[in-house]
C-alpha cells in the first residue's frame, strides 16, 4: 500500500482547501447571489433578464454537460462549481508541491 494513499473525503478535501479552488468557489457563490437578487428584483419590471446565464458561464464547461431539463437541470452549476474547483486545486497542489520537491532535491526551474 502506498504510503500517501488517501481516502476519498481526505482527497476532496485536499483538493478543495486550496487558496485557488476556495477563491473560485467565492466568485461563483458572489455571482450565483447577483443572479438570484437580479431575479427577485427585476421579475417585477416585467423585463426578462440574462442574468442567469452568468451563472452558467462561470461554471463552464462542466456545467454545459449536464442537461437542462427536470430536477437535473438545477444540479448543473452546483456539479460544474465543484469539478471546476477541483480540477484547480489539484492544478495548484501539482503546481505548488513540484516546486516544493523541486528544491528539496537541489534542482530549481529557472
Amino acid at each position: 500500500m502506498d504510503k500517501h494513499a488517501r481516502s476519498l473525503p481526505q482527497t476532496l478535501r485536499h483538493y478543495l482547501a486550496t487558496p485557488l479552488a476556495l477563491g473560485y468557489l467565492g466568485v461563483v457563490l458572489a455571482v450565483c447571489l447577483w443572479v438570484a437578487g437580479d431575479t427577485l428584483f427585476a421579475s417585477s419590471s416585467g423585463d426578462a433578464s440574462f442574468a442567469g446565464l452568468w451563472a452558467l458561464l462561470v461554471t463552464a464547461p462542466t456545467s454545459l454537460l449536464v442537461p437542462f431539463s427536470g430536477p437535473v437541470g438545477l444540479l448543473a452549476i452546483p456539479l460544474g462549481a465543484v469539478v471546476q474547483a477541483l480540477a484547480l486545486g489539484a492544478l495548484y497542489r501539482y503546481v505548488t508541491e513540484r516546486r516544493t520537491h523541486g528544491t528539496e532535491n537541489g534542482i530549481t526551474s529557472t
